[in-house]
């Protein structure tokens, strides 16, 4: 892949990352309920949905996807389902403590690690248009009369680092100033019930939006 090629995907991977979506969302709300350095593992999850897509792509399974109504559709309404259920578990969750909006809010066991990159992961691989977008993105970056692995794995190694990047030290660093909200029932109670609603208008794009 030469230099020239190389920052052409730099900077798409660039724009694609900072493009607002579910994966975004789901990195402020990690951070702002299990704090900045913990949403990592959530990141985390998303990059190996990120190389999930990749691969299915490149072994050509992304194709038979896009061409099967069946297959696409089943894998949309997953995903819209998935986020519904995120969106509705944020909604009517509790404040960690209800004994006045004013109080500071008794410390909750945090969430582990491996449930921070399961819902990372399936945040991101249940988005069947992210297969179809890697469909047209990947080939403008891949030369056929050069071996593919070197290339795939450049392409990865970018994509994934660069998204790594914007999530982590953009996306969850812009929500860290807003975790002094999450101090009293009544500012978590609001930040659920906003990124609840974010997750279920993700949804409704995932499902209306072709």
């Amino acid at each position: 892949m030469s230099w020239t090629v190389w920052l052409s995907l730099l900077t798409a991977s660039v724009v694609i990352s900072f493009t607002p979506g579910a994966g975004a969302i789901n990195t402020m709300s990690n951070t702002l309920r299990e704090g900045w350095k913990r949403s990592a593992w959530g990141v985390l999850g998303q990059q190996i949905a990120l190389i999930v897509h990749v691969a299915i792509v490149a072994a050509g399974v992304g194709l038979l996807v896009s061409r099967s109504p069946l297959l696409f559709d089943g894998i949309r309404y997953a995903g819209a389902a998935y986020l519904v259920f995120l969106g509705i578990r944020l909604i009517v969750s509790r404040p960690d403590a209800i004994e006045s909006d004013t109080d500071p809010i008794t410390p909750r066991p945090r969430e582990s690690r491996w449930s921070l990159i399961r819902r990372g992961f399936w945040v991101n691989i249940l988005n069947p248009k992210a297969i179809v977008f890697f469909l047209a993105f990947i080939p403008q970056f891949i030369r056929l009369d050069q071996p593919a692995l070197p290339q795939y794995l450049i392409l990865i190694v970018t994509v994934v680092v660069v998204d790594v990047i914007v999530m982590w030290f953009f996306f969850a660093a812009a929500a860290r100033p807003f975790q002094k909200f999450t101090r009293t029932p009544r500012g978590q109670r609001t930040l659920n019930t906003i990124f609840g609603v974010l997750f279920l208008a993700m949804a409704v794009l995932l499902l209306f939006l072709h």
